[in-house]
């Protein structure tokens, strides 16, 4: 084959294909995660995005129409680093060609330079050796090759062949992947959606997994509309039109026309004609109108009505229910009952449950936003994988008066909230919060859930784990003596004098004393509490202050 234009329903096709292709590989990808730490999702989180797009977009012949649709919906559902790098490269992608209803060789060429210097913009300190090093040399090395006669299959072929090369040498780049034996798995993520669309192109359709339909926030609440209710809103009404050879139906059918009727009986319209079906957007008082036109073509396949007045109601409603207007509001996202329940009893406004992983979405920050009415939002992340997302919301929200707070743990975010001073000025509570996250150290104490091996710390499947901000230091079979170890190595432990652990959901609270009695004996001055976290995946978090 030889394809030197797309449209924006083979694009779509393409997307789909490579997203079908990631989830087959999904695990594996997850696997390539370096600590043996149970957290490793960089396939789950590259996959939920990507899915996030292709269920927001909208079908249409349009590439810059489609990709646009696409972006937003990647940004909003962007869920680690991983999968906020993989938005920024198709917002990149999507801004370079949205003036393109096709994309041909030199489209594609610009948007895959514009798509990775988008994703390098938007990491603070980005690093080689990750999705950042292999979309770049991807195109860069064959980007002088293309010209107006290279076929779509030829670009990508050979921009998948570059980018395998550069994942090959991602050992080379960072140490920490040649010591554990393994590429980068958000660059082998992302070949693996390039593939998949280059498959498509070669009759290759692979069948993806079926995706969620968009989050509804509830169901429709029908006493919001009722018989004193006002109706201007009219119907969101969409459907799939299969026009028919029958010849009770009209045969002569042009897109222009078919529009040009619509627009008799609404606005906000939207037609994509696929063969002999006709996909069909438009928001109208008379659907019955909509309906008989339309029937003069064929029978619909689908069918969708919705009351935009309730919609309308609701949000009314919900604009009336905010949270009373307060100078600072506070966000947080944890993991575990406990933990929880701490953060809300000191004062949070909204506390998101991150889950096991701790991986909230761009769209759960921009939600919780929406939801607050303050002249300050404050973000506590309280995990470096969520950071990225809580930026990339605040920047989606078009809101200025956002600081996200960089707390990589739990602990951070406690010490955080203990520096709050609910009396004083904002600007002055901010900064205390921001100082609360420094010169905290974290431990975090759980079971290796692979073998693993980098530079002097070696350790297999099972053995008790200690890790002192994110880095392993101490393995053994016994946990009281890793946490004890790693202490140990703090530099100004002896200046530390508050001790605060959570202890996890399948720890029982019998294996406190053990804990207590070590670190008090070997640090009698330092006070030392405990708190039912009932977080997952690590055992005992310990913050240390």
């Amino acid at each position: 084959m030889s394809t030197r234009r797309i449209n924006g329903i083979q694009l779509e096709k393409m997307i789909e294909n490579g997203l079908a292709l990631l989830q087959q590989h999904e695990e594996e990808v997850n696997r390539l995660n370096v600590f043996p730490v149970p957290d490793g999702d960089t396939g789950t989180n590259m996959a939920l995005t990507l899915g996030n797009g292709v269920r927001y977009a909208t079908s249409t012949e349009d590439c810059g129409a489609y990709l646009k649709k696409l972006s937003e919906g990647m940004l909003l559902g962007a869920r680690g680093n991983s999968g906020v790098i993989l938005s920024q490269f198709f917002k990149g992608f999507a801004v370079e060609l949205t003036r393109s209803p096709l994309i041909g060789p030199g489209e594609l060429r610009n948007g895959l330079i514009r798509g990775y210097r988008t994703a390098y913009d938007a990491v603070v300190h980005p690093v080689e050796g990750t999705i950042l090093s292999v979309t770049r040399e991807g195109i860069e090395h064959i980007r002088t090759q293309i010209t107006r006669n290279s076929s779509i299959e030829t670009i990508l072929s050979m921009y998948v062949a570059e980018m395998r090369k550069t994942l090959s040498y991602t050992p080379e780049m960072l140490s920490v992947l040649k010591e554990a034996g393994v590429v980068d798995s958000g660059a082998y993520g992302f070949i693996l959606i390039a593939e998949g669309m280059l498959k498509c192109l070669y009759g290759e359709v692979i069948v993806p997994k079926a995706l969620e339909p968009l989050p509804q926030k509830q169901l429709v609440d029908l006493s919001l509309f009722n018989e004193n209710s006002e109706f201007s809103d009219g119907y969101c009404t969409e459907f799939i039109l299969q026009r028919l050879h029958n010849p009770r139906y009209e045969q002569r059918f042009s897109r222009e026309e078919f529009i040009a009727q619509l627009r008799f009986f609404g606005n906000s319209i939207a037609v994509v004609v696929e063969g002999m079906r006709v996909k069909v957007h438009i928001h109208t008082l008379y659907p019955a109108k909509v309906i008989s036109f339309a029937q003069r073509y064929g029978e619909f396949l689908t069918f969708k009505l919705e009351n935009m007045q309730v919609q309308h109601n609701e949000h009314d409603r919900v604009m009336e229910q905010k949270k009373e207007h307060k100078p600072l509001a506070i966000i947080a996202v944890v993991s575990g009952e406990g933990v929880k329940t701490l953060f809300e009893n000191f004062g949070c406004d909204i506390v998101i449950d991150g889950g096991a992983t701790m991986n909230t979405s761009s769209a759960e920050f921009v939600e919780a936003f929406e939801q607050l009415d303050a002249d300050h939002i404050v973000v506590l992340p309280n995990n470096p994988n969520i950071i990225l997302a809580a930026n990339q919301a605040v920047a989606l929200s078009k809101r200025r008066d956002i600081t996200v707070i960089p707390s990589k743990s739990v602990a951070q975010g406690y010490f955080a909230m203990a520096m709050d001073t609910a009396d004083s000025e904002v600007d002055f509570r901010v900064s205390q919060m921001m100082s609360g996250i420094e010169d905290i150290a974290t431990i975090s104490q759980t079971v290796a859930s692979r073998d693993y091996t980098f530079h002097e710390i070696s350790c297999k499947k099972g053995d008790e784990i200690a890790l002192l901000d994110g880095e392993i230091v101490s393995v053994g079979s016994d946990f009281v003596k890793t946490v004890t170890d790693t202490l140990s190595v703090i530099p100004d432990i002896n200046d530390k004098e508050t001790c605060v652990i959570f202890r996890g959901r399948d720890v029982s609270v019998d294996f406190e004393d053990a804990l207590y009695e070590a670190i008090s004996s070997k640090y009698p001055l330092m006070d030392v509490e405990f708190i039912d976290g009932g977080q997952e995946i690590y055992h005992w978090i310990v913050g240390l202050a």
